[in-house]
């Protein structure tokens, strides 16, 4: 088998957790370079992978200077900064792994995948919850009619209130200016898999949701900018920051506040930086919920719910048929398929696949598929192909507008505002 080289462009936790890969099966990949502004960060995963000082750049600009040193390049910067190395790392002959969502910009969407497909490399995009045997065995029950024709299908994502309040409140993805709107950043793995599900175009989409709670009006009275300036409900909120960040546990979400673990570090961040907020008091804009409908060609109808008024962080799903309904509870690893008429139950249970991090066990596979697809040089498509991944980009983008405007918008008219081909 050959040994495939990659480099990685953005050395967050996303791309850390991908590329572990690497460490459990080094006979099938080898991490060759990083490029990484955060010195910290960049120097951590350079000891992790016992990378050469010359093939640790600062910038990704540095490391496309140089003569090309790998087979695949895996980018998982911020979401807005997806486009120019992606564009850099197809035109230098690179194949891609692309962190979800492709870009907050559907143009720039389309124009990743036509210039993958013309240069004929991989471009795959991290949807990970292709790869998990949740969601596989849900697809294999479907195209074995288990449940006869499917015809509607229930979905939620429960985004966990303490989540909301760290990545979509205080966090990176709560400005849709400086990230995408939260239908997007969160959710575009869940309109992937529906749409798979589903298994046709879609074609109608009609959405409502809004910021409700996570805003000043809703704050306690007397409640200080940020939670170490003297909360008068400090004892009673959800959401005090020295509840959530300075505990004994330093693992996600309090890794993400600092790269500095110590008490005196945290503490510190929680003083200057944003995660010590008040979370009524940020400059956040995107939902804390948000319904969106679908319609697709084959006459499957769907209703996806994501809320952040959750206990658990989430998603549970049902799937309507002719002749019976599953139901599904993926972190409970939990698959029930009900039989009309006779009232035969059967279930399904699968072992633990890798937790939140690892999203059930779909990491470590779509790592796997795509260095199958760089060693056959790009020959067949991967399940999460930019081919795949540009029709429920569109399916986000096409939500938030309807949110915003209140109508129902029909895909292809939508697509062919961007001149995409991918929409039929």
């Amino acid at each position: 088998m050959k040994k495939v080289k990659v480099a990685l462009i953005g050395a967050g936790l996303r791309g850390i957790n991908y590329l572990e890969y690497a460490v459990s099966h080094p006979h099938e990949l080898e991490v060759v370079a990083v490029a990484e502004p955060v010195r910290e960060r960049r120097e951590s995963f350079q000891a992790r992978h016992r990378l050469a000082d010359e093939m640790c750049f600062e910038h990704w600009d540095d490391f496309f200077k140089a003569p090309k040193m790998a087979d695949a390049v895996l980018i998982c910067t911020q979401d807005q900064q997806h486009y120019e190395p992606t564009m850099k790392a197809l035109e230098a002959g690179y194949h891609v792994l692309l962190e979800k969502p492709m870009s907050p910009d559907p143009e720039e969407c389309i124009n990743m995948g036509e210039m993958a497909a013309k240069a004929g490399l991989v471009f795959s995009i991290c949807h990970v919850l292709r790869y998990t045997p949740f969601f596989q065995t849900l697809k294999s029950l479907l195209e074995d009619g288990k449940i006869g024709r499917l015809i509607s299908i229930q979905h939620n994502e429960n985004v966990g209130y303490w989540h909301q309040a760290h990545s979509f409140v205080r966090g990176n993805w709560r400005r849709k200016d400086e990230s995408s709107p939260m239908i997007l950043a969160k959710s575009c793995h869940d309109l992937d898999i529906l749409s798979w599900l589903a298994g046709a175009d879609c074609v109608k989409v009609s959405s409502f949701g809004d910021l409700t709670h996570f805003k000043a009006s809703e704050a306690p009275e007397g409640a200080p900018l940020r939670c170490l300036d003297g909360c008068p409900v400090a004892d009673s909120c959800l959401y005090y920051a020295p509840n959530v960040y300075l505990t004994e546990d330093t693992n996600w979400p309090t890794s993400a506040i600092s790269d500095d673990m110590s008490y005196e570090a945290r503490y510190k961040a929680l003083e200057e930086g944003p995660y010590g907020r008040c979370v009524y008091h940020c400059d956040n804009d995107v939902v804390d919920h948000q319904v969106v409908n679908l319609e697709f060609a084959n006459e499957v109808t769907v209703a996806f719910t994501m809320s952040a008024f959750t206990r658990d962080v989430s998603r549970t799903i049902k799937l309507m048929g002719t002749t019976g309904e599953i139901r599904g509870a993926m972190e409970k690893n939990e698959i029930e398929i009900i039989h009309f008429g006779s009232g035969k139950i059967e279930r399904i249970s699968f072992s633990d696949m890798g937790g939140h991090v690892g999203h059930g066990g779909g990491d470590m596979g779509l790592v796997k598929d795509f260095l199958k697809l760089v060693r056959a040089n790009g020959e067949g498509e991967g399940l999460t192909s930019a081919a795949h991944s540009v029709q429920s980009h569109l399916m986000a983008f096409a939500a938030e507008e309807s949110r915003i405007s209140g109508e129902v918008i029909r895909l292809e008219e939508f697509g062919q505002r961007y001149s995409c081909e991918e929409v039929k």
